[in-house]
């Protein structure tokens, strides 16, 4: 009873026990699996982002290279091109170098880019392109800054190109072949000060998008100046958080000055007015005794009797009339 028979089908009996129970996945299975789908999403995305930026960048290299003047083309010139018209406002420039001038002298000054010497490219190629891209007020379009932060400056991008093929990669609506500049030696510099926003203060951070789509945060140098070995987009970015405290502080920081300001103006005026009143009112009080003491006198005139003015000799003097009790000696006292 404890058994049943069941058959293959060669009619093959086979014994089959009851307690056998079915098998499923167990709780540990499903989480790998779950955390290996959410990480293959990611990945698609990122895939997905990096591949819409691969061929932003190519339409913007074509548009910056239609500034070459054909053959007159000098090296360790930019060129400043178009953008397309969908994308107006986000500027391209293109600088045709030398692989060995590259190397050996760097470019002192390719717009925000300082380019030491040792910057090397792989694979090696005898001529490239630098295209130089500066995205403007489309930088959250196509770029937007890492979560949580806010951007102080534009995306600015250098990108290196084999000049070779650049023309052939356009006959056959190719994507360019972008090559891979690393620093060697001394790192690469991109100035924001005309650009950058913001006290020196506030907790910025330069903000790197390489050509495989990661991002990468990093210190900002003195004189809102990034630096980095390789290429790709650059920016500064800065906290939100940071962004409104440090406004916040510094709006109340600027009413503190002006209350300051306001108290030493103030205490400086009537330093100053203090004495100018007190000596007007000094004046006025004894002017205002005077009038009342010359009011006093006037009516003091009116109400009295005039004395009677006799002549004495060359001058006139005051004499008073005779009065009505006349003096008596005291000898001619009778009680």
């Amino acid at each position: 009873m404890g058994t049943c028979t069941t058959f293959d089908s060669s009619h093959t009996p086979l014994k089959l026990n009851q307690s056998t129970k079915p098998h499923f996945p167990s709780a540990n299975c499903a989480i790998c699996i779950a955390i290996f789908l959410f990480i293959l999403q990611k990945a698609e995305l990122r895939i997905t982002w990096s591949d819409e930026a691969r061929a932003l960048d190519s339409l913007l290299q074509e548009y910056a290279v239609r500034a070459f003047p054909g053959p007159r083309t000098k090296t360790g010139i930019a060129y400043n091109g178009f953008a397309p018209s969908n994308l107006t406002g986000i500027e391209v420039s293109a600088m045709r170098l030398r692989s060995g001038s590259l190397r050996s002298r760097g470019v002192r000054m390719y717009r925000e880019f300082e380019i030491p010497i040792g910057v090397l490219e792989q694979p090696y190629v005898e001529r490239l392109v630098l295209v130089y891209h500066n995205f403007r007020n489309w930088s959250v379009t196509y770029y937007p800054p890492p979560p949580g932060y806010t951007y102080l400056a534009p995306v600015l991008g250098l990108l290196a190109y084999n000049a070779s093929e650049l023309a052939m990669a356009q006959r056959n609506f190719l994507l360019p072949e972008l090559l891979r500049i690393r620093a060697s030696h001394q790192p690469i510099s991109i100035n924001f000060s005309a650009a950058a926003v913001g006290s020196n203060r506030m907790a910025k951070k330069c903000v790197l998008f390489d050509v495989n789509g990661s991002v990468k945060l990093s210190d900002v140098s003195s004189g809102n100046i990034c630096k980095t070995f390789q290429q790709g987009h650059f920016s500064i970015v800065v906290e939100e958080n940071s962004s409104n405290s440090n406004s916040k502080k510094s709006s109340s920081s600027r009413r503190k000055v002006w209350r300051r300001i306001i108290i030493i103006v103030g205490s400086i005026v009537g330093g100053f007015a203090l004495p100018v009143v007190l000596g007007l009112v000094i004046v006025w009080i004894r002017k205002h005794r005077h009038r009342k003491l010359m009011d006093y006198m006037e009516k003091a005139a009116d109400i009295g009797e005039a004395l009677h003015m006799t002549s004495v000799g060359n001058a006139k003097a005051p004499a008073a009339a005779g009065t009505r009790t006349q003096p008596t000696l005291e000898t001619e006292y009778v009680p």
